[in-house]
């Protein structure tokens, strides 16, 4: 039984690997070839491009607030450990997963030269897990941010934190795949790595060869024990650096949306559908005087690829579309009755209360729903889009709600009038034959 375990990062160089006939050049230059080699010392080696960027990597320890023991007084306690890295040293601007810094109420940075200095938190998305602290000190070293677009599948890596209570710790691997997804977040594109990465590794970064940084380490695929089964996951750097200068700017993340309801392409779908894939998102309905409706999206079309990359499911179309800046035309491909089918979707500021009205389904704030067939009355929780704020108030697919604020409600239209206003709501769901009152946040 597989599960997806966060993690945190370490530090332990593995170099012992046989390499192919590689061709000697000086230490000082250490090269074009196929890998570095160090004259002096007779040995191949990734040292000189990492050492620059190791002092950039720090250990972030986050703490809340507790009962004192006798007295009732609140004092911060350490919550969580993790790692990150300082991508601006002028500013002192850190990045960590959002997982590391989350319930906290104070921070600490260990820099690798022995400084403790405390740490503010400028902001944080769960959807694509990613945080961002500010430090004030002199005398920073900041990594180089390398486009993770140029990556492929067998580039080497390495993998720096702070895992399982060790000091910095380098691990080698290499890129085992790109573009990964149904791991349960809202955004997914993910880097696949082989690197060992364990716990106190979350929010580390993820280097090439020459020590730029290309992805933040945030979770493991483990096979039951909770350990490193070389199996890790790494949000790449175009979707990390968009993030961090939205926080920066805003202090949130400021979506974009086409107006569409996507589901993830599953094989029973695909046969519906007489499709012989089972990758892609299915459109499940399109809001009249949408973007997606204007480039001509019809429900049962299933998108295949956007911004020509490769569609997954519905998590891969919210990676792209959910980071483009408003006004940007996406190029997609789509499969109509076996048909390919190409255009282009004009990506438009998401509401503020991230609610989407299509002809006989709803998105609100992460949750998508249509009409239920059967008993009880009411709205069925299609499903739920992993970070987002439905998720997090426990809103779960099958879900029934059957009323908003008290009030009963039976169909789109009472919904859509119900939802649509920023501010929290109390949904009755009915969940099985429980009924159960659940607060959705604006």
């Amino acid at each position: 039984m597989t599960r997806i375990a966060r993690t945190r990062l370490c530090l332990v160089l593995l170099m012992g690997a046989a390499l192919p006939a590689l061709v000697p050049v000086a230490a000082a230059a250490q090269t074009a070839g196929p890998a570095p080699y160090d004259e002096r010392r007779g040995v191949f080696t990734f040292a000189a491009g990492l050492e620059r960027s190791l002092p950039a990597v720090v250990q972030v320890t986050t703490l809340g607030q507790s009962e004192g023991p006798t007295s009732g007084a609140r004092e911060p306690k350490p919550l969580s450990t993790g790692s990150g890295v300082i991508i601006d040293a002028r500013a002192g601007i850190v990045v960590t997963n959002q997982h590391v810094v989350e319930n906290g109420t104070k921070f600490t940075i260990d820099l690798l030269d022995g400084r403790l200095l405390d740490a503010t938190l400028v902001g944080a998305d769960k959807a694509t897990d990613i945080a961002v602290l500010r430090i004030d000190a002199v005398g920073l070293t900041q990594v180089e941010v390398a486009d993770s677009e140029t990556l492929r599948t067998g580039d080497i890596a390495f993998a720096v934190g702070y895992p399982l209570g060790l000091d910095q710790t380098v691990t080698m691997g290499m890129v085992s795949g790109l573009n990964r997804s149904g791991l349960g977040d809202a955004v997914e594109d993910y880097i696949q790595t082989d690197a060992a990465v364990n716990s106190g590794n979350s929010g580390g970064p993820l280097l090439d060869s020459r020590g730029r940084l290309i992805g933040v380490n945030t979770s493991i695929l483990s096979g039951g024990g909770g350990g490193n089964d070389g199996i890790a996951f790494a949000v790449p750097s175009r979707i990390m650096m968009v993030v961090v200068d939205q926080l920066l700017a805003f202090g949130e993340v400021r979506r974009g949306e086409i107006g569409a309801m996507l589901g993830s392409l599953t094989a029973e779908r695909s046969r519906e559908l007489g499709l012989g894939i089972v990758r892609g998102a299915v459109v499940l309905d399109v809001a009249p005087g949408s973007p997606a409706e204007a480039a001509g999206l019809r429900r049962d079309d299933v998108i295949t690829r956007i911004h020509a990359r490769p569609v997954a499911n519905a998590g891969s179309v919210l990676a792209t579309v959910g980071i483009a800046q408003p006004g940007t035309r996406l190029r997609i491909v789509w499969l109509r009755d076996g048909a390919e089918m190409a255009g282009e979707v004009e990506v438009r500021m998401a509401r503020p209360d991230g609610l989407v009205v299509g002809l006989d389904r709803l998105v609100l704030r992460g949750a998508t729903l249509a009409t239920a067939s059967g008993e009880p009355a009411g709205l069925l929780v299609e499903s739920v889009e992993a970070g987002s704020p439905a998720a997090g108030a426990d809103l779960r697919a099958g879900d029934v709600v059957t009323a908003i604020d008290g009030l009963p409600v039976s169909d789109m239209a009472g919904a859509t009038g119900a939802f649509g206003a920023e501010g929290a709501r109390t949904l009755t769901v009915r969940r099985g034959t429980e009924d159960l009152e659940i607060s959705l946040g604006g």
